[in-house]
C-alpha cells in the first residue's frame, strides 16, 4: 500500500483485534532497518512499524531533516525541513491507523537521535494521537513545538528518555533538560543515563523494553 513513508512491519505475535501500535523513527543517516533489528525482542502484543525518513543520503542512509555544518556556528538543523517531517509523521500515524486495525489509545513512538527529537515534537504537537514516547539519545527542540503548550493537553502522555553520558553527537547536557521540561507540563516521565556514546547500551534496551511491557 502507498503511504506517505516507506516502512517495515512486524505484526503482533499474539492475536488481537486492536493491538497497540509502536512506530520506530530512526536517526540521521540511518534507515528503517536499523531500529527494526530489535523489533522481535519487543513485546509480542505490539504491531511494530519502522518508518524510513524522507530525505535520501549516501550509502543507503536517510534523514528527517538536513544538518547544516558551518565553520563559524558549528552544526545546526534545518528547522523548516524538520517541521515538514513532523507533519509527515503525523499524517503517517493516521494512515497506519486507517490501514491497520490498531488501538488508537495505545500508540507508542520510539525514536533515536533525530527520530527522538521528532517523536517529542509530534507527541507535544498532537497529544491526541500519541500516548507514549521512548526517546533515545535525543532532546526536546522547542523550535518544533507550538508556541503555547497547555499542560491540560498532556494528561495521557508518558515519556521514557535516556542518553549516553559520553555522547559525542548530542551533548548529555541537552538531554538533561528533557525531564524538567516535561515535568513543567505535568507529563509523567523517567530519564536514565548510561556510560555510552551515541548509542543504546544493553541495560538501556532492557530498561526501555520493561517500560513498554508495563504499558501494552
Amino acid at each position: 500500500m502507498n503511504l506517505s513513508l516507506e516502512y517495515l512491519v512486524r505484526k503482533p505475535k499474539i492475536d488481537s483485534k486492536k493491538p497497540p501500535l509502536l512506530i520506530l523513527l530512526h536517526g540521521y543517516g540511518s534507515n528503517e532497518q536499523d531500529l527494526f533489528s530489535f523489533a522481535n525482542e519487543l513485546p509480542d502484543e505490539l504491531l511494530i512499524i519502522s518508518a524510513r525518513a524522507p530525505l535520501t543520503m549516501a550509502y543507503g542512509g536517510y534523514a528527517w531533516y538536513t544538518i547544516h555544518f558551518d565553520t563559524t556556528d558549528g552544526k545546526f538543523p534545518d528547522t523548516q525541513e524538520a517541521l515538514k517531517s513532523k507533519e509527515l509523521i503525523n499524517t503517517f500515524i493516521d494512515e497506519i491507523q486507517e490501514n491497520y486495525e490498531v488501538n488508537p489509545e495505545k500508540v507508542f513512538l520510539l525514536g533515536f537521535s533525530q527520530g527522538t527529537i521528532l517523536s517529542y515534537a509530534v507527541a507535544l504537537s498532537h497529544p491526541e494521537k500519541v500516548q507514549y514516547v521512548i526517546g533515545l539519545s535525543g532532546y526536546v527542540n522547542s523550535e518544533l513545538l507550538p508556541e503555547n503548550l497547555d499542560a491540560a493537553n498532556y494528561k495521557n502522555l508518558e515519556v521514557y528518555s535516556s542518553h549516553g553520558t559520553v555522547d559525542q553527537v548530542i551533548p548529555v547536557e541537552w538531554a538533561r533538560k528533557t525531564k524538567p521540561f516535561l515535568d513543567n507540563l505535568g507529563i509523567e516521565s523517567s530519564y536514565e543515563e548510561y556510560q555510552v556514546g551515541h548509542g543504546v547500551a544493553p541495560q538501556n534496551f532492557h530498561s526501555l523494553n520493561q517500560w513498554i511491557k508495563k504499558r501494552v
